[in-house]
This record gives C-alpha cells, sequence and structure tokens, in this order.
C-alpha cells in the first residue's frame, strides 16, 4: 500500500441501486425525465450512495451511464452530493467477466467517459471471472486511482479470504453482494466476518428478493416477458415461487404488525444488523426503484426492535429456500 492509500466513505443507512432503470423489460424502461425524478428524491432523502453498470441497458447496455451523463449535465451541482460505485468488466452480451488488466483498463476508461471531469467514485468487476487473481484485478485498478480517475475500489460477490488478500494490496472500500431475507450466504461464508474485522461496508444488492419480498409475485404469470426474473432459477415456475412464498408470509406478518409495507420491513430487517456491531459488518441496502414514491417508500426507516429482529432470524432460520440465486452455471462467479 502507498502513503496515499485511502478507502472512499460509504455514507447513509440506505443506497439507490440505479439498474431497474434501465435494466429491465423493454417496456419498463424508466423516461429519462422520471429517472432525474427519482435520484432527485434520493438525494432528497439523504440518500449518498448510487450504483450503477457498464451493461445495465435493455438494448443498449450503456443506457445506465447514458443516463447518469445526462443527469450530470443537467443538475451538477449534484455531483458532489453522491458516491457512485460502477461495476464493469464484463461482457455485456454473454455475462462474462473478463478481469484481463487490458479489459480492466478498456472498462474504466469506458466507464470515466461519462462522468464529469473523468471521475468516478468507486470501480468494481462485476464478478471474479475465476482467472485472474484479486490481487491482479486490484493492482490493474491502482493506476486509475493515482491518476486521479477511480477513487476507491468495491468488491463483488466475493468471500472473506478474497476480500482480506485483496485489502492487503489496497484498502478496500466496500463489497457489494446479494443479501436479502432469503440471500443470507454473507453471513456465514466469511464475508461478514472479514468486513466487520477490516471496518469494510456491505452493500446489499436486490434486498427485497428482486420484487419478490414485496408479495408482487406470486406466480410466473406475475413476471412479464423480456424480464431477467425469467432467467432465474427461482422464478423458473409456479412450483418454485410457491415453495419459497413462505418468507414472504413471513415479511407480511411483519409488515401488518409495524403498518408498514413489506419492502420497508426487508430494508428493516437488513439496517438492523447495524445495532449489532460485535456481530455484523456494516451493511447498507441499494434497493432500485422506478419513481419517486417508491423511492422515498424505500428510503423511509422503520425499526425492528431486538425481540422483533430475533424473531425473524429464528423463524428465517427454520426455512428452506429453494433454487439457486441466478443459475447453476452463474453459482460458480459467486461467493468467489
Amino acid at each position: 500500500m502507498t502513503a496515499t492509500s485511502k478507502r472512499i466513505a460509504i455514507e447513509g443507512s440506505t443506497g439507490y441501486g440505479l439498474m431497474s432503470l434501465t435494466w429491465t423489460s423493454p417496456d419498463r424502461i424508466v423516461p429519462q425525465e422520471r429517472a432525474f425524478e427519482t435520484i432527485n428524491n434520493a438525494i432528497k432523502d439523504g440518500v449518498r450512495f448510487f450504483n450503477s453498470g457498464e451493461i445495465y441497458g435493455t438494448g443498449d447496455p450503456l443506457l445506465n451511464l447514458k443516463y447518469l451523463k445526462a443527469y450530470f449535465e443537467k443538475y451538477p451541482e449534484n455531483r458532489s452530493k453522491m458516491i457512485v460505485s460502477v461495476k464493469g468488466a464484463i461482457d455485456p452480451t454473454t455475462l462474462i467477466p473478463d478481469n484481463s488488466p487490458e479489459n480492466i483498463k478498456k472498462s474504466i476508461e469506458n466507464i470515466i467517459s461519462f462522468f464529469p471531469n473523468k471521475y468516478i467514485d468507486l470501480f468494481e468487476t462485476a464478478r471474479m471471472d475465476l482467472k485472474y487473481s484479486v490481487e491482479d484485478v486490484v493492482k490493474a485498478i491502482i493506476p486509475y486511482i493515482e491518476s486521479g480517475n477511480v477513487g476507491g475500489i468495491s468488491l463483488s460477490e466475493v468471500k472473506g479470504e478474497t476480500i482480506e488478500r485483496a485489502n492487503k494490496i489496497y484498502p478496500i472500500s466496500c463489497v457489494e453482494v446479494e443479501f436479502s431475507m432469503w440471500s443470507t450466504e454473507s453471513l456465514t461464508n466469511g464475508t461478514n466476518d472479514v468486513c466487520k474485522k477490516l471496518g469494510i461496508p456491505i452493500i446489499g444488492y436486490s434486498p427485497l428478493g428482486r420484487g419478490f419480498l414485496t408479495g408482487a409475485i406470486k406466480s410466473k404469470s406475475d413476471i412479464k416477458d423480456g424480464s431477467i426474473l425469467n432467467h432465474l432459477d427461482r422464478f423458473k415456475d409456479d412450483e418454485t415461487i410457491k415453495a419459497n412464498y413462505h418468507v414472504v408470509d413471513l415479511v407480511n406478518e411483519y409488515a401488518k404488525l409495524k403498518n408498514a409495507s413489506n419492502a420497508q420491513i426487508a430494508l428493516a430487517w437488513i439496517r438492523k444488523h447495524n445495532d449489532y456491531p460485535d456481530k455484523y459488518a456494516k451493511f447498507i441496502p441499494i434497493p432500485s426503484s422506478s419513481n419517486p414514491k417508491r423511492n422515498h417508500e424505500n428510503n423511509t426507516v422503520v425499526e425492528l426492535t431486538d425481540a422483533e429482529f430475533d424473531d425473524i432470524n429464528k423463524k428465517l432460520s427454520k426455512l428452506n429456500i429453494v433454487g439457486y440465486r441466478y443459475s447453476k452455471d452463474a453459482e460458480n462467479f459467486l461467493n468467489v
């Protein structure tokens, strides 16, 4: 590590995942102005962490970055209020990661071209590619930190050992993993333990189970043609959806008890981990949303008591979740 090595501070209890604005079924791509209104609402609500990707676009993989470019041109005063993390180094067609130094260079130089002053706060390879080591990945990013084009490094879907190795090369600012009431692997694969020890926040993507925990998906017919959910194992058929619905029943139970929405309960459960710093790293959920109203609902904090948190965890521990998070093949790139 150099004398100037540093982490980017991740502020706030909730972030905003920008994916659903542009990477969804073709008929649900959010118009640019409404996307801008939603981002503005997030900032108004105190959200500081925003998550984007080089492949987040239906039809045009770069659409999410194009939205951000247009947003910063219209609202230049808001750039300094945002910590933006961008995933890259992944093929937009095959979705296969490529962590070669050449591709990381290509990816970073493409991403920064959409940002004011050619600067992004955080860069992360969307997945480890199982060819290049995490040490190689970090070393390929460092020159862009030294040149002032990248602020810090994030990692995605990695286990504790990998985080520890990476952090020895350069301080890791945050680690992004899928984390929700039906995706809790980071609590047992070493990710939580290492991040707690090193003081690295965990960014929880898909904290609402891709909408499943809200109760919006009760059968396969609730999923539109063209939706990426059609490619995920847990949404493959009615039988699987029904088999996992017990976790939604648990969320429903507490939503009624707390007079809150399902989304607010699912997010409250994640945030509650932060009340136990002796056991958990800092968890920051990044729910995605496509309109200001839903975004504000997600940012409105609902508190769980210690007893309620304990009760939910005990009930979750007895629930069996059916299906892979993505697919059998994609599992090779998770918890690496």
